[in-house]
């Protein structure tokens, strides 16, 4: 009886062995185990599972890179391989065990049989490439007759190409060269392994190693490739983006900057859309449409505005008279919570009017300061035969001034410009009209809080040294010479009339607001005045608490030359800063 070394099948005689390696070993055809590819040599057959299946081969753990591959039998021949290499596999063990004794089948693990059968039927797979290569030379009989060569000549070694005598001595060969193989590594086995440096595959030959590498880096050339291609896109793209971001965040910029400029500029009457006149008829005539305004009284009323305008004199409309004297009345019979007062020289309440309502509050403090050094004979030289003015009037004197060369700056910032517009006046303003006037005072800016909780204390104190300085004693109320004081904040301006120092010793201002209509101010001027009448007057110290604020007080007359002189400083404006 013969038996298959390839297959294990059980034959006869010799000339059925021979038939049966033609038929079943040498006629069929080789197929991919993994992916059916077929059509190749043996040796294309064991390049492609190395390259193409490594990871599956892995998953059936492998390292069997040549025996893998599957051949067209029928389930019974392969049922009989199986036991052909079950018994193949047992004498490979015996032969390990006689000649190195320290392994034994106790040594090995459970499932290290069907390994070690798997690394035996390597060199059997060697034998079916030698078959498999000669039967595409030869003929049928020449095909015969290597296969018997083959199975009965002397064995060679499938992994370095030695030749042994015998079978056996070439599986102790196997065994012992070839054990880094196995799963289990046999003692005394020297036989150098190459690691793949990129995937930790091992490989016995430096040359399978090298062309295993080759596909390694010819993937990674491609796929960096894709990747400088992917990354140059990318970065055009990005760069596309980053343009257009850019761009439109300018554009918002600069539509943001315009808004804002445009609401400063109506803000501060510099929109071009008119001034006191126009603005005058324009809520008359919204008067007259909703009901409010007689026709007759419109025009009765544009008479007069024109005719003012022509005089350059204010109408009187938004005046109110009296009330300093009133207040001395008040002081003198009631204010028991009041220790002592100091009060300003005359001077009368303008409120604003149709024609500067949001805008005139500084136009109307210049008229009520005025309106005192008027009724102040100290001033008469400076101010000789001189009325209070309409609003139009003191832009006009404050371009005169501008002329002359007071304050280029401030100037240049209202464009040189103040007549038909609604630009807004302040300290700055009143200080140049008043200068060029001959009339000596000094801006004190008080340009941050002095107090707690952003008060300015020292603003109170300032303006009680200023009216107390003029006379000695102690009388409750003190009515000085001196004319009220321009107070400027943000958005707003008022003027100070006067000082209460309280019982508590703390200090209360009194100030005339341009915003108050003359039908609450008159009623100041009752008989019987009530101390919550003055509410609308008295601001204390919490009420102040704006984060800078900044007076214009005067103080005399100039010369000639402290007016050139004055003149030649408001080059660069300065202000006196406290603290």
């Amino acid at each position: 009886m013969l038996s298959c070394d390839i297959c294990g099948e059980t034959v006869t005689s010799e000339p059925d062995m021979k038939s049966h390696l033609l038929i079943v070993h040498m006629e069929n055809e080789v197929i991919c185990p993994f992916c059916k590819l077929s059509g190749v040599n043996y040796d294309e057959m064991c390049f492609h599972i190395e390259t193409a299946h490594f990871e599956q081969n892995e998953r059936e753990r492998n390292f069997e890179r040549i025996n893998t591959i599957q051949y067209g039998t029928s389930d019974n021949r392969k049922d009989s391989t199986l036991q052909s290499r079950m018994e193949v596999n047992s004498s490979i063990h015996s032969a390990c065990a006689s000649n190195h004794p320290k392994i034994s089948a106790q040594s090995l693990p459970k499932d290290a049989t069907l390994k070690h059968k798997d690394l035996y039927s390597d060199n059997l797979t060697e034998s079916r490439k030698f078959l498999k290569s000669k039967g595409k030379q030869c003929d049928q009989t020449k095909i015969k007759e290597s296969i018997y060569e083959t199975m009965y000549s002397a064995p060679e070694c499938p992994f370095c190409g030695k030749i042994e005598d015998c079978s056996q001595d070439m599986e102790t060969h196997v065994k012992i060269k070839h054990a880094n193989l196995l799963d289990t590594p046999l003692e005394g086995c020297d036989q150098p392994l190459y690691d793949c440096p990129m995937c930790g595959l091992i490989c016995t030959n430096y040359h399978i190693l090298q062309e295993h590498v080759d596909l390694h880096l010819e993937e990674s050339s491609f796929a960096q490739g894709m990747d400088r291609v992917q990354c140059s896109g990318d970065l055009e793209l990005a760069h596309q983006l980053q343009q257009e971001e850019d761009r439109k965040r300018r554009s918002e910029e600069s539509r943001q900057e315009m808004e804002e400029f445009q609401k400063l500029q109506r803000q501060y009457g510099l929109d071009n859309s008119g001034g006191y006149k126009q603005q005058q008829l324009r809520n008359m005539e919204t008067e007259v449409n909703r009901g409010r305004m007689h026709p007759s009284e419109f025009h009765r009323r544009k008479a007069d505005m024109m005719e003012s305008l022509a005089m350059g004199i204010d109408d009187g409309k938004t005046k109110t008279s009296g009330i300093m004297e009133a207040l001395y009345r008040y002081y003198q019979n009631a204010a028991t919570d009041v220790r002592r007062v100091w009060l300003s020289a005359v001077v009368d309440h303008f409120h604003s009017s149709f024609g500067d309502k949001g805008w005139g509050c500084g136009y109307r403090n210049f008229q009520m300061l005025l309106s005192s050094l008027l009724q102040n004979d100290a001033y008469d030289d400076c101010l000789k035969g001189m009325s209070v003015p309409c609003i139009p009037k003191i832009q006009s004197m404050i371009e005169d001034a501008w002329k002359e060369g007071f304050d280029p700056q401030g100037a240049s910032q209202l464009n040189n410009r103040l007549q038909g517009t609604k630009a807004w006046i302040g300290a700055c303003e009143v200080y140049t009209l008043l200068t060029s006037l001959r009339i000596k005072c000094r801006i004190v800016d008080f340009h941050k809080s002095t107090g707690p909780l952003g008060t300015h204390p020292r603003l109170f104190e300032w303006i009680l040294s200023y009216y107390s300085s003029e006379r000695e004693g102690s009388p409750k109320v003190m009515c000085t010479s001196k004319p009220p004081i321009y107070l400027q904040h943000q958005g707003h301006s008022r003027t100070v009339v006067g000082i209460e120092e309280r019982k508590n010793r703390t200090l209360c201002l009194l100030i005339f607001d341009p915003g108050c209509p003359s039908r609450d101010m008159q009623k100041l001027l009752k008989q019987d005045l009530e101390a919550s009448s003055l509410k609308q007057l008295r601001k204390f110290v919490g009420n102040l608490k704006h984060k800078q604020y900044q007076i214009v007080a005067v103080e005399g007359v100039l010369s000639s030359e402290e007016t050139a002189a004055r003149r030649q400083d408001s080059q660069i404006f300065t202000a006196e800063k406290i603290p």
